[in-house]
């Protein structure tokens, strides 16, 4: 395993990414319920979407910020990894419905509802989501004290990042601004498009760095630091998504591109155009580096996972 404090190279990072991608895929596998528990076309609509593929930024995020507080507890932050990762890819199971975005293609693949039909996919996001805090409630079995309240902590931060406060209501805010809801379609400007992300996509993101962070005993100032960090990598995330769909390659993305402008939303590139977008995206990245430097642990894995985020290209 990598040691959090050593240097973190792009091959450490390559490295940490494989060996937690690998591991948390294993841990979903049998975290996930199969038959006779529940009906086997369940059990299959749940794990063709849980395993297409995916880049895991999430749980990633929530063992690297375990790591970066206290190696020796990183393993009690894998079932919370696990349980985010089934919480977005609920999310994006009904993201992609007729109703909401309505994609035909994820990961590269027809999406769920494509293939298994509306009523089951609607059904196998929300087996996602309710497994999801199965998990954390269960997960890691222990009878310290402790350990059992910092479980509690991460069941609130993660129920208040996926709620109404949270991603569910971001995505009613693109829903509003897009038409698709009851009234007039809503305006955003700058400052609303950003609050919009900071809830859609932002939210889970910040909740996947400070579960990760609280499982491994952080203190309150390094769980503070993290927050802000996440909270740039989130946005950073979500700008570098927007001129993705702009200019990105389909084969690469693995979904369909030029849907936003398509569908008339709100980007940062309708915005701003795609140089200050950039540029944007640039500023998240710098002051993510800052609030670990606040928190003191710069050689950590988070850095690293944030570079990553800017430069991606899929």
């Amino acid at each position: 395993m990598l040691n959090a404090v050593d240097v973190v190279t792009a091959d450490t990072l390559a490295a940490f990414l494989e060996r937690a991608r690998a591991q948390v895929d294993e841990q979903l596998e049998r975290y996930l319920p199969s038959p006779p528990a529940c009906p086997a076309i369940i059990a299959e609509a749940m794990r063709y979407s849980v395993f297409a593929g995916g880049k895991r930024l999430r749980p990633m995020l929530t063992l690297a910020a375990a790591a970066a507080v206290d190696e020796s507890h990183r393993d009690r932050a894998l079932p919370v990894a696990c349980a985010i990762e089934l919480i977005h890819t609920y999310s994006l199971i009904h993201d992609d419905l007729p109703a909401m975005d309505d994609d035909t293609l994820r990961r590269g693949r027809p999406t769920l509802h494509v293939v298994y039909g509306d009523g089951i996919a609607i059904l196998a996001g929300d087996g996602l989501h309710a497994e999801a805090f199965t998990l954390l409630a269960r997960e890691p079995v222990s009878d310290d004290a402790g350990v059992n309240r910092r479980k509690l902590r991460v069941i609130r931060t993660v129920g208040d990042a996926a709620g109404a406060a949270g991603m569910v209501g971001g995505q009613a805010i693109d829903l509003q601004a897009a038409g698709q809801a009851p009234g007039h379609a809503v305006t955003l400007d700058a400052d609303a498009v950003r609050h919009m992300h900071a809830l859609k996509t932002g939210a889970l993101i910040r909740a996947s760095a400070v579960s990760g962070a609280i499982m491994a005993g952080a203190d309150e100032t390094t769980i503070a630091a993290i927050d802000a960090y996440a909270g740039d990598v989130g946005l950073a995330f979500q700008i570098v998504d927007d001129i993705l769909d702009v200019e990105g390659d389909p084969a690469s993305l693995g979904k369909t591109a030029g849907k936003d402008a398509a569908s008339a939303k709100p980007t940062y590139p309708a915005l701003f155009g795609l140089d200050r977008s950039r540029t944007l995206a640039a500023d998240c990245l710098r002051r993510a580096h800052a609030a670990l430097e606040t928190a003191g642990i710069t050689k950590s894995l988070l850095g690293g996972i944030a570079d990553w985020v800017v430069a991606r290209k899929s």
